[in-house]
């Protein structure tokens, strides 16, 4: 029995139009999923879409525009997942996010809306309603949500972001215990630096300095986070819940 596969398990993975959500998907489509890819831009959507139709066309996969950062888009996301088959969720990936950097003295409530209501609303919005369907389902369900490094060991000029996302492990950590009973798993993974769209913005003195601080010497890639997302939503993983995988080459402190 391979315990990798997720043959016939109906997954989500937001923000999947690229890097860490794209290549999940990829990597689900290729290990037997029925996969819904999400993402608020519908054009970027679309194109990765496309990319795994091509990729492998016999694949079960949709895409579906939402904004995690409005509760009513996330709704009808749901809705829309149980509508097309009528059962519940078995898979979560919670990994829309967006990365900004502010000093403290220039943070302004609007920078913190947008923080906040992307990388934790957003998550919180989407475990509600993932829980709700994975309780239809007497197997369970896994939960598994993109923290980061930052919000493990914080990084300068980052300290809205890096809270956003610590509070995405104390979310977890929680819910690990809440939802424990309905055989509903809860875990987050937290990435160091990986060269995603999201990242390549960074200034090149920046990336010098973390270079510096990760031990395998190179920088991770949107792969090696997928692997880590397959291993907590398959079988292989079924006795863990409320943990916090740090993925970052020997870079956590």
């Amino acid at each position: 029995m391979n315990l990798l596969s997720l043959e016939g398990k109906t997954c989500l993975i937001t923000g999947s139009s690229q890097g860490i959500g794209f290549q999940t998907a990829n990597l689900f489509v290729q290990h037997g999923a029925k996969v819904f890819i999400s993402s608020r831009d519908e054009n970027s959507l679309n194109l990765a879409l496309e990319k795994i139709k091509s990729n492998y066309p016999k694949s079960e996969i949709f895409a579906i525009k939402c904004d995690v950062s409005i509760e009513s888009e996330v709704k009808l996301l749901f809705q829309t997942i149980f509508k097309t088959y009528k059962s519940s969720l078995d898979v979560l990936v919670a990994n829309a996010g967006i990365l900004e950097s502010s000093l403290i003295g220039m943070v302004t409530k609007e920078h913190l809306n947008k923080i906040f209501s992307i990388n934790t609303f957003g998550y919180i919005y989407c475990c509600q309603y993932a829980s709700r369907l994975m309780m239809r389902n007497s197997m369970g369900g896994s939960i598994i949500g993109i923290s980061s490094i930052m919000g493990l060991s914080g990084y300068s000029g980052y300290s809205i972001y890096s809270g956003s996302k610590a509070a995405i492990i104390g979310v977890t950590k929680s819910l690990s215990k809440e939802l424990a009973t309905s055989k509903i798993r809860v875990n987050c993974l937290s990435p160091g630096y990986i060269q995603t769209n999201m990242t390549q913005g960074l200034p090149d003195k920046n990336k010098e300095e973390v270079m510096k601080m990760i031990g395998m010497g190179r920088f991770g890639n949107p792969q090696d986070v997928a692997n880590a997302v397959l291993f907590l939503a398959s079988d292989m993983s079924s006795y863990i819940t409320g943990e916090v995988l740090s993925i970052d080459g020997g870079m956590a402190k």
